[in-house]
């Protein structure tokens, strides 16, 4: 008697990366708007006086939301990758970057709604 097929020979496996896929262009959207608002906000405000320029929350909260996006994009990658060879579970390790970013992502588009107004 032989074992069966290792892999799925159906199409979850493309599913699962299209829904990845999704959740990255969704979150791209996220990190846009963020982005836009800095944009916007930097347009509103006068030049500051020279000597009296504090941090540019905006601006960190965009760049946080930018670093945010291209850790899940190699999280996206990667389960691409792993998808294509197997359809094993995702590594932990990969769950947890994958969620941390989102995490980091949503605070920065918080804060950028909170500092944006």
């Amino acid at each position: 008697m032989s074992a069966g097929p290792v892999g799925d020979p159906g199409l979850q496996p493309e599913r699962t990366s299209l829904a990845w896929r999704r959740t990255l262009l969704a979150l791209v959207v996220a990190d846009l708007l963020i982005w836009r608002s800095w944009a916007l906000s930097g347009t509103r405000t006068a030049a500051p006086a020279a000597g009296t320029g504090g941090p540019d929350y905006l601006g960190i909260c965009a760049l946080t939301a930018m670093a945010a996006t291209v850790v899940l994009c190699l999280c996206v990658l990667a389960r691409g990758r792993e998808l294509r060879r197997s359809t094993a579970a995702p590594a932990a390790a990969l769950l947890r970057w994958a969620a941390g970013a989102v995490v980091v992502l949503a605070g920065s588009a918080v804060a950028a709604v909170a500092l944006g107004h």
